[in-house]
């Protein structure tokens, strides 16, 4: 479903943008009239603001660092003068595996990974949202804070979750608006640049399809979900159609709480 020029004038930056769900964010918000600030590591960023039919700027950075996210803000404010709506899509699971198996600097890997491009992130526009006393800030969690074989991602989950109850409450009196949604199992192409490159062996097949059972087993609809129900999710929460929501992380996980 789409509303025309829902995002008309505003200026939404969308991190992990090349792929998944951060590219179906893009594509949709360019039709509704999003002017896009595209963030990727991967340069496969370009193809999809190409997809887009809009005039977006794209930014090649490593968000798990704060000079990226740094630089990303500085790039949108000097494009746009301004970022009205940001979208924090990066992360995901690297390895999938009882807790006692994961190696200390795979667990240091994941948390990088999922918590601190969005913790850097909403650091870095903060300040302009501030100046402008407005702003939305969407976060994509997961339902996967209850959940088994990925417990380092499931922490830096409901790190996000914390950091967006608390965001809110610290800048609703800013005009600013943080909510998060909690993705559950979503079908989606295999990704073109994976997390783990390395070939998963037979037993590391056996535990990633414990995680894809779990996830069917507590949704009640007990299926994955689209990756149009989860943009349509995280568009309603960033625009004008939310403006009394703030500090609500919504699940979409076909009735998984998390």
């Amino acid at each position: 479903m789409m509303h025309p020029d829902r995002f008309k004038d505003k200026v939404m930056v969308v991190t992990g943008a090349a792929q998944g769900i951060g590219r179906g964010v893009a594509l949709a918000a360019a039709a509704e009239g999003a002017r896009l600030v595209l963030a990727d590591r991967s340069p496969l960023v370009h193809e999809v603001a190409q997809e887009t039919g809009a005039q977006a700027i794209v930014v090649e950075a490593d968000l798990e660092t704060w000079a990226g996210a740094a630089t990303l803000a500085a790039r949108a404010l000097e494009a746009c003068g301004r970022i009205d709506i940001l979208v924090n899509n990066v992360g995901g699971t690297i390895w999938a595996k009882p807790f006692q198996e994961y190696e200390p600097d795979q667990i240091e890997a994941e948390i990088r990974r999922t918590l601190f491009p969005t913790l850097w992130c909403c650091r870095a526009v903060l300040p302009a949202m501030i100046a402008a006393q407005s702003g939305a800030i969407v976060n994509v969690s997961s339902v996967a804070t209850r959940g088994i074989y990925r417990i380092p991602y499931s922490a830096a989950k409901g790190g996000i979750n914390a950091l967006t109850a608390s965001l809110a409450m610290e800048h609703a009196q800013d005009g600013i608006r943080v909510n998060a949604v909690a993705t559950g199992g979503t079908e989606a192409p295999p990704r073109k640049v994976p997390r783990n490159p390395t070939p998963l062996s037979e037993q590391e097949q056996t535990w990633y399809q414990g995680i894809v059972d779990q996830t069917t087993a507590t949704s009640l609809m007990h299926r994955y979900g689209t990756i149009a129900e989860q943009v349509a999710a995280i568009l309603f929460l960033a625009s004008s159609e939310a403006s009394y929501i703030t500090g609500t992380v919504l699940p979409v996980g076909g009735g998984d709480q998390g």
